[in-house]
Protein backbone atom coordinates (compact mmCIF):
# COMPACT_ATOMS: atom_id res chain seq x y z
CA UNK A 1 0.00 0.00 0.00
CA UNK A 2 0.94 3.42 -0.46
CA UNK A 3 1.44 5.78 2.16
CA UNK A 4 -1.39 8.46 3.05
CA UNK A 5 -1.39 11.33 5.84
CA UNK A 6 -5.42 11.29 6.51
CA UNK A 7 -8.71 9.76 5.74
CA UNK A 8 -9.42 9.68 1.67
CA UNK A 9 -11.50 8.86 -0.34
CA UNK A 10 -9.74 7.65 -4.03
CA UNK A 11 -12.11 7.63 -7.00
CA UNK A 12 -10.73 6.20 -10.09
CA UNK A 13 -11.44 6.96 -13.10
CA UNK A 14 -10.28 4.52 -15.20
CA UNK A 15 -12.77 2.12 -13.34
CA UNK A 16 -15.40 4.62 -14.37
CA UNK A 17 -14.75 4.21 -17.55
CA UNK A 18 -14.44 0.42 -17.64
CA UNK A 19 -18.18 0.12 -16.09
CA UNK A 20 -19.40 2.40 -18.47
CA UNK A 21 -18.42 0.58 -21.31
CA UNK A 22 -19.22 -2.91 -19.76
CA UNK A 23 -22.79 -1.07 -19.32
CA UNK A 24 -22.73 -0.12 -22.50
CA UNK A 25 -21.85 -3.65 -24.06
CA UNK A 26 -24.84 -5.08 -22.92
CA UNK A 27 -26.87 -2.28 -24.93
CA UNK A 28 -28.50 -2.56 -28.34
CA UNK A 29 -26.31 0.35 -30.51
CA UNK A 30 -28.67 2.78 -30.29
CA UNK A 31 -29.81 3.17 -26.94
CA UNK A 32 -28.78 6.09 -25.37
CA UNK A 33 -27.46 6.20 -21.89
CA UNK A 34 -27.73 8.38 -19.39
CA UNK A 35 -25.79 8.81 -16.51
CA UNK A 36 -27.12 9.10 -12.26
CA UNK A 37 -24.48 11.09 -10.88
CA UNK A 38 -26.90 12.34 -8.14
CA UNK A 39 -26.02 12.63 -4.31
CA UNK A 40 -22.14 14.04 -5.27
CA UNK A 41 -22.25 11.33 -8.02
CA UNK A 42 -22.97 8.45 -5.06
CA UNK A 43 -20.67 10.21 -2.31
CA UNK A 44 -17.74 10.36 -5.10
CA UNK A 45 -16.99 13.30 -6.82
CA UNK A 46 -19.48 14.62 -8.97
CA UNK A 47 -18.08 17.16 -11.49
CA UNK A 48 -15.10 14.72 -11.73
CA UNK A 49 -17.37 11.83 -12.54
CA UNK A 50 -19.18 14.26 -14.57
CA UNK A 51 -16.43 15.59 -16.58
CA UNK A 52 -15.19 12.20 -17.26
CA UNK A 53 -18.64 10.89 -18.70
CA UNK A 54 -18.97 13.53 -20.99
CA UNK A 55 -15.60 12.78 -22.24
CA UNK A 56 -17.07 9.43 -23.21
CA UNK A 57 -19.78 10.76 -24.75
CA UNK A 58 -22.53 10.07 -22.69
CA UNK A 59 -26.16 10.82 -23.84
CA UNK A 60 -28.05 12.28 -20.68
CA UNK A 61 -27.39 13.22 -16.72
CA UNK A 62 -29.73 13.24 -14.21
CA UNK A 63 -29.38 14.32 -10.66
CA UNK A 64 -32.32 14.70 -7.87
CA UNK A 65 -32.46 18.59 -7.55
CA UNK A 66 -32.24 22.02 -9.14
CA UNK A 67 -28.86 22.89 -7.19
CA UNK A 68 -27.25 19.35 -8.26
CA UNK A 69 -27.61 20.24 -11.71
CA UNK A 70 -26.39 23.67 -11.17
CA UNK A 71 -23.56 22.54 -9.82
CA UNK A 72 -22.60 20.56 -12.93
CA UNK A 73 -23.28 23.60 -15.18
CA UNK A 74 -21.21 26.09 -13.42
CA UNK A 75 -18.61 23.25 -14.04
CA UNK A 76 -19.04 23.25 -18.03
CA UNK A 77 -21.19 20.22 -18.51
CA UNK A 78 -22.92 20.85 -21.91
CA UNK A 79 -24.61 17.17 -21.72
CA UNK A 80 -28.79 17.80 -20.87
CA UNK A 81 -29.46 17.59 -17.55
CA UNK A 82 -32.61 15.50 -16.13
CA UNK A 83 -33.46 16.68 -12.75
CA UNK A 84 -35.27 13.61 -11.26
CA UNK A 85 -37.14 15.47 -7.94
CA UNK A 86 -37.74 19.32 -8.87
CA UNK A 87 -39.12 21.18 -6.79
CA UNK A 88 -41.68 23.95 -7.66
CA UNK A 89 -39.57 26.76 -5.68
CA UNK A 90 -36.25 26.15 -7.87
CA UNK A 91 -38.44 26.01 -11.53
CA UNK A 92 -37.24 29.66 -12.67
CA UNK A 93 -33.97 28.73 -12.40
CA UNK A 94 -33.73 25.35 -13.97
CA UNK A 95 -34.88 27.29 -16.29
CA UNK A 96 -32.32 29.94 -16.60
CA UNK A 97 -29.86 26.73 -16.02
CA UNK A 98 -31.54 24.67 -19.10
CA UNK A 99 -31.96 21.94 -17.15
CA UNK A 100 -34.80 19.68 -17.89
CA UNK A 101 -37.40 18.50 -15.29
CA UNK A 102 -39.21 15.28 -14.44
CA UNK A 103 -42.76 16.17 -14.47
CA UNK A 104 -44.69 13.79 -12.66
CA UNK A 105 -47.90 15.01 -10.56
CA UNK A 106 -50.67 17.82 -12.42
CA UNK A 107 -49.17 20.21 -9.26
CA UNK A 108 -45.66 20.19 -11.29
CA UNK A 109 -47.14 20.29 -14.41
CA UNK A 110 -49.30 22.84 -14.00
CA UNK A 111 -46.44 24.97 -12.17
CA UNK A 112 -43.76 24.15 -14.44
CA UNK A 113 -46.22 25.63 -17.78
CA UNK A 114 -47.08 29.05 -16.18
CA UNK A 115 -43.41 29.33 -15.36
CA UNK A 116 -42.10 28.13 -19.03
CA UNK A 117 -44.86 30.41 -20.55
CA UNK A 118 -43.94 33.53 -18.24
CA UNK A 119 -40.39 32.69 -19.53
CA UNK A 120 -41.48 32.90 -22.73
CA UNK A 121 -40.40 29.31 -23.73
CA UNK A 122 -41.02 27.20 -26.65
CA UNK A 123 -40.50 23.43 -26.75
CA UNK A 124 -38.61 23.55 -23.34
CA UNK A 125 -38.03 19.86 -23.17
CA UNK A 126 -40.05 18.32 -20.74
CA UNK A 127 -39.70 14.24 -19.03
CA UNK A 128 -43.00 12.67 -18.00
CA UNK A 129 -42.88 10.13 -15.04
CA UNK A 130 -45.04 7.63 -14.53
CA UNK A 131 -46.20 5.62 -11.74
CA UNK A 132 -45.76 1.75 -12.25
CA UNK A 133 -45.62 0.37 -9.01
CA UNK A 134 -42.79 1.67 -6.62
CA UNK A 135 -45.44 4.18 -5.70
CA UNK A 136 -43.29 7.24 -5.10
CA UNK A 137 -43.51 9.41 -7.61
CA UNK A 138 -45.43 9.65 -10.80
CA UNK A 139 -48.57 10.33 -12.51
CA UNK A 140 -51.43 7.74 -13.13
CA UNK A 141 -51.78 5.72 -16.22
CA UNK A 142 -55.63 7.98 -15.95
CA UNK A 143 -53.87 10.80 -15.78
CA UNK A 144 -52.70 10.90 -19.38
CA UNK A 145 -55.61 12.55 -20.92
CA UNK A 146 -55.03 15.39 -18.49
CA UNK A 147 -51.60 15.72 -19.42
CA UNK A 148 -52.24 16.30 -23.15
CA UNK A 149 -55.14 18.53 -22.12
CA UNK A 150 -52.79 20.82 -20.26
CA UNK A 151 -50.52 20.68 -23.20
CA UNK A 152 -53.13 21.03 -25.81
CA UNK A 153 -52.49 24.36 -28.07
CA UNK A 154 -49.89 25.50 -26.19
CA UNK A 155 -45.61 25.58 -27.54
CA UNK A 156 -44.45 26.17 -24.09
CA UNK A 157 -43.32 21.94 -23.66
CA UNK A 158 -42.31 19.38 -25.44
CA UNK A 159 -42.36 16.21 -24.19
CA UNK A 160 -39.08 14.33 -24.58
CA UNK A 161 -39.34 11.37 -22.78
CA UNK A 162 -41.21 9.17 -20.79
CA UNK A 163 -40.14 6.97 -18.11
CA UNK A 164 -40.74 5.24 -15.06
CA UNK A 165 -38.97 3.00 -12.57
CA UNK A 166 -38.22 -0.60 -11.39
CA UNK A 167 -39.25 -1.33 -7.92
CA UNK A 168 -37.51 -4.62 -7.49
CA UNK A 169 -35.42 -5.24 -10.72
CA UNK A 170 -32.47 -6.67 -8.59
CA UNK A 171 -34.55 -9.21 -6.83
CA UNK A 172 -35.42 -12.53 -8.98
CA UNK A 173 -38.25 -13.89 -6.96
CA UNK A 174 -39.87 -10.57 -7.92
CA UNK A 175 -39.69 -11.07 -11.84
CA UNK A 176 -43.35 -11.21 -12.56
CA UNK A 177 -44.01 -7.68 -10.84
CA UNK A 178 -41.41 -6.34 -12.92
CA UNK A 179 -42.87 -7.33 -15.78
CA UNK A 180 -46.10 -6.11 -14.80
CA UNK A 181 -44.38 -2.45 -14.27
CA UNK A 182 -42.84 -2.85 -18.06
CA UNK A 183 -45.98 -4.39 -19.40
CA UNK A 184 -47.77 -1.39 -17.88
CA UNK A 185 -45.22 1.48 -19.05
CA UNK A 186 -45.68 -0.12 -22.46
CA UNK A 187 -49.40 0.59 -22.99
CA UNK A 188 -48.85 4.10 -21.20
CA UNK A 189 -46.24 4.87 -23.39
CA UNK A 190 -48.51 3.78 -26.56
CA UNK A 191 -51.20 6.06 -25.64
CA UNK A 192 -48.75 8.85 -25.19
CA UNK A 193 -47.43 8.59 -28.47
CA UNK A 194 -50.39 8.25 -30.43
CA UNK A 195 -51.84 11.24 -28.70
CA UNK A 196 -49.10 13.62 -28.76
CA UNK A 197 -48.67 12.11 -32.78
CA UNK A 198 -44.75 11.43 -32.29
CA UNK A 199 -42.59 8.79 -30.39
CA UNK A 200 -40.79 10.85 -26.84
CA UNK A 201 -38.13 8.67 -25.52
CA UNK A 202 -38.78 6.08 -23.17
CA UNK A 203 -36.63 4.39 -20.42
CA UNK A 204 -37.56 2.13 -17.29
CA UNK A 205 -34.43 0.25 -16.77
CA UNK A 206 -31.74 1.24 -13.56
CA UNK A 207 -28.67 -0.55 -13.50
CA UNK A 208 -30.59 -4.35 -12.36
CA UNK A 209 -32.79 -3.65 -14.99
CA UNK A 210 -30.09 -3.26 -17.95
CA UNK A 211 -28.30 -6.62 -16.44
CA UNK A 212 -31.79 -8.18 -15.90
CA UNK A 213 -34.76 -6.78 -18.69
CA UNK A 214 -32.19 -6.54 -21.60
CA UNK A 215 -35.16 -6.98 -23.58
CA UNK A 216 -36.97 -3.47 -22.38
CA UNK A 217 -34.09 -1.38 -23.50
CA UNK A 218 -36.38 0.92 -25.46
CA UNK A 219 -34.61 4.39 -26.40
CA UNK A 220 -32.19 4.98 -23.10
CA UNK A 221 -31.50 3.05 -20.16
CA UNK A 222 -30.72 4.80 -16.87
CA UNK A 223 -27.06 3.47 -14.51
CA UNK A 224 -26.32 4.62 -11.43
CA UNK A 225 -24.81 2.00 -9.42
CA UNK A 226 -23.14 -0.05 -11.99
CA UNK A 227 -21.24 3.13 -13.16
CA UNK A 228 -20.22 3.02 -9.55
CA UNK A 229 -18.87 -0.24 -9.65
CA UNK A 230 -21.72 -2.74 -8.23
CA UNK A 231 -24.09 -4.20 -10.32
CA UNK A 232 -26.36 -5.80 -7.23
CA UNK A 233 -25.54 -9.44 -8.52
CA UNK A 234 -22.72 -11.18 -6.81
CA UNK A 235 -22.22 -12.51 -10.36
CA UNK A 236 -22.05 -9.00 -12.06
CA UNK A 237 -19.81 -7.66 -9.54
CA UNK A 238 -17.19 -9.00 -10.44
CA UNK A 239 -16.95 -7.57 -13.62
CA UNK A 240 -17.54 -4.14 -12.56
CA UNK A 241 -14.78 -2.15 -10.89
CA UNK A 242 -15.28 -0.18 -7.86
CA UNK A 243 -15.03 3.52 -8.24
CA UNK A 244 -14.56 4.41 -4.78
CA UNK A 245 -11.77 3.41 -2.19
CA UNK A 246 -12.04 4.48 1.44
CA UNK A 247 -8.58 4.88 3.17
CA UNK A 248 -7.58 6.28 6.51
CA UNK A 249 -4.34 5.77 9.42
CA UNK A 250 -3.56 4.44 12.41
CA UNK A 251 -3.63 7.48 15.13
CA UNK A 252 -2.81 5.30 17.86
CA UNK A 253 -1.98 1.82 19.49
CA UNK A 254 -3.43 1.51 22.64
CA UNK A 255 -2.31 -2.27 24.99
CA UNK A 256 -5.51 -2.96 26.65
CA UNK A 257 -5.70 -5.16 30.21
CA UNK A 258 -8.93 -7.30 30.79
CA UNK A 259 -11.68 -5.68 31.92
CA UNK A 260 -10.55 -2.87 30.35
CA UNK A 261 -13.45 -0.85 28.38
CA UNK A 262 -13.13 0.87 25.02
CA UNK A 263 -15.01 3.67 23.62
CA UNK A 264 -18.31 5.85 24.74
CA UNK A 265 -20.68 3.87 27.41
CA UNK A 266 -18.09 1.08 27.85
CA UNK A 267 -19.14 -0.30 24.23
CA UNK A 268 -15.84 -2.93 24.51
CA UNK A 269 -14.95 -4.63 27.78
CA UNK A 270 -11.93 -6.78 27.08
CA UNK A 271 -12.03 -10.21 28.31
CA UNK A 272 -7.91 -10.46 27.66
CA UNK A 273 -5.13 -8.10 26.76
CA UNK A 274 -5.63 -6.82 23.61
CA UNK A 275 -4.72 -4.16 21.04
CA UNK A 276 -6.47 -1.68 19.77
CA UNK A 277 -5.69 1.16 17.04
CA UNK A 278 -7.01 4.37 17.05
CA UNK A 279 -8.44 5.52 13.20
CA UNK A 280 -9.61 8.97 12.43
CA UNK A 281 -12.99 8.77 10.80
CA UNK A 282 -16.37 8.25 12.19
CA UNK A 283 -20.15 8.92 11.73
CA UNK A 284 -19.47 12.19 10.94
CA UNK A 285 -17.53 11.01 7.91
CA UNK A 286 -20.24 8.14 7.29
CA UNK A 287 -19.30 5.31 9.31
CA UNK A 288 -22.65 5.08 11.17
CA UNK A 289 -22.60 3.58 14.92
CA UNK A 290 -24.77 0.40 13.05
CA UNK A 291 -20.96 -0.33 12.07
CA UNK A 292 -19.64 -0.85 15.69
CA UNK A 293 -20.14 -3.58 18.27
CA UNK A 294 -17.46 -6.02 16.37
CA UNK A 295 -19.34 -7.06 12.91
CA UNK A 296 -18.00 -5.23 10.51
CA UNK A 297 -13.96 -4.73 9.98
CA UNK A 298 -11.62 -2.95 7.88
CA UNK A 299 -8.49 -4.23 6.47
CA UNK A 300 -4.93 -3.77 8.05
CA UNK A 301 -2.13 -5.21 6.27
CA UNK A 302 -4.58 -7.74 4.41
CA UNK A 303 -5.84 -8.38 8.10
CA UNK A 304 -9.29 -8.32 9.02
CA UNK A 305 -9.45 -5.77 11.84
CA UNK A 306 -13.33 -5.44 13.87
CA UNK A 307 -14.43 -1.76 14.50
CA UNK A 308 -14.96 -2.62 18.60
CA UNK A 309 -16.96 -0.74 20.88
CA UNK A 310 -19.16 2.80 19.17
CA UNK A 311 -18.33 4.53 16.58
CA UNK A 312 -17.54 7.83 17.61
CA UNK A 313 -18.30 10.89 15.21
CA UNK A 314 -14.63 11.41 14.52
CA UNK A 315 -13.01 7.73 15.45
CA UNK A 316 -13.25 4.35 15.38
CA UNK A 317 -11.65 1.69 17.21
CA UNK A 318 -10.42 -1.78 15.95
CA UNK A 319 -9.04 -4.82 17.21
CA UNK A 320 -5.40 -4.83 15.46
CA UNK A 321 -4.31 -7.80 18.16
CA UNK A 322 -3.08 -10.39 16.06
CA UNK A 323 -1.78 -8.06 13.20
CA UNK A 324 1.37 -6.65 12.83
CA UNK A 325 1.00 -2.65 12.46
CA UNK A 326 2.51 0.85 13.95
CA UNK A 327 1.09 3.79 14.16
CA UNK A 328 1.03 5.80 10.62
CA UNK A 329 -0.05 2.88 9.02
CA UNK A 330 -2.52 2.96 5.81
CA UNK A 331 -6.04 1.23 6.54
CA UNK A 332 -8.46 -0.19 3.89
CA UNK A 333 -12.25 0.64 5.05
CA UNK A 334 -13.47 -0.27 1.68
CA UNK A 335 -12.96 -0.79 -1.87
CA UNK A 336 -10.02 -2.88 -3.81
CA UNK A 337 -10.06 -6.33 -1.46
CA UNK A 338 -13.23 -5.38 0.92
CA UNK A 339 -16.22 -3.71 -1.54
CA UNK A 340 -18.38 -1.37 -0.26
CA UNK A 341 -21.59 -4.03 -0.52
CA UNK A 342 -19.23 -6.19 1.89
CA UNK A 343 -18.75 -3.74 4.36
CA UNK A 344 -22.58 -2.60 3.94
CA UNK A 345 -23.92 -6.16 4.33
CA UNK A 346 -22.17 -6.28 7.89
CA UNK A 347 -24.65 -4.14 9.62
CA UNK A 348 -27.68 -5.23 7.14
CA UNK A 349 -27.75 -2.07 4.82
CA UNK A 350 -26.69 -1.28 1.09
CA UNK A 351 -23.65 -0.17 -0.83
CA UNK A 352 -25.97 2.50 -2.08
CA UNK A 353 -26.22 4.31 1.60
CA UNK A 354 -22.60 3.94 2.46
CA UNK A 355 -21.30 5.69 -0.79
CA UNK A 356 -23.42 8.44 -0.40
CA UNK A 357 -22.86 8.78 3.48
CA UNK A 358 -19.12 9.48 2.73
CA UNK A 359 -18.61 13.21 4.43
CA UNK A 360 -17.59 16.03 2.30
CA UNK A 361 -14.56 16.64 4.73
CA UNK A 362 -13.28 13.31 3.77
CA UNK A 363 -10.30 14.27 0.93
CA UNK A 364 -11.00 13.07 -2.26
CA UNK A 365 -8.47 11.59 -4.66
CA UNK A 366 -9.19 11.54 -8.35
CA UNK A 367 -6.73 9.14 -10.18
CA UNK A 368 -7.39 9.14 -13.57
Amino acid sequence: MGKIGETTLEIDLTALEHNFNHLKLRLQPKTKFLAVVKAFAYGSDMVAIAQKLENLDVDYFAVAYVKEGRVLRDAGITKPILVLHPQIANLGEMIDRCLEPSLYSPRMLREFLKVASEKEQKNYPVHLKFNTGLNRLGFWSTDVDYILEQLKDRDALKVISVFSHLAASEDSGEREFSLRQIDTFKRISVEISQKLGYQPMRHILNTSGIINYPEAQFEMVRSGIGLYGYGNDPKVDPQLRPVATLKTIISQLHKIEPGESVGYNRGFVSDGYRITATLPIGHADGIGRQYGGGKTFVLINGKKAPIIGNVCMDMIMVDVTDIDCKEGDEVLVFGGDLSAEQFANTANTISYELLTAISPRVHRIIIV
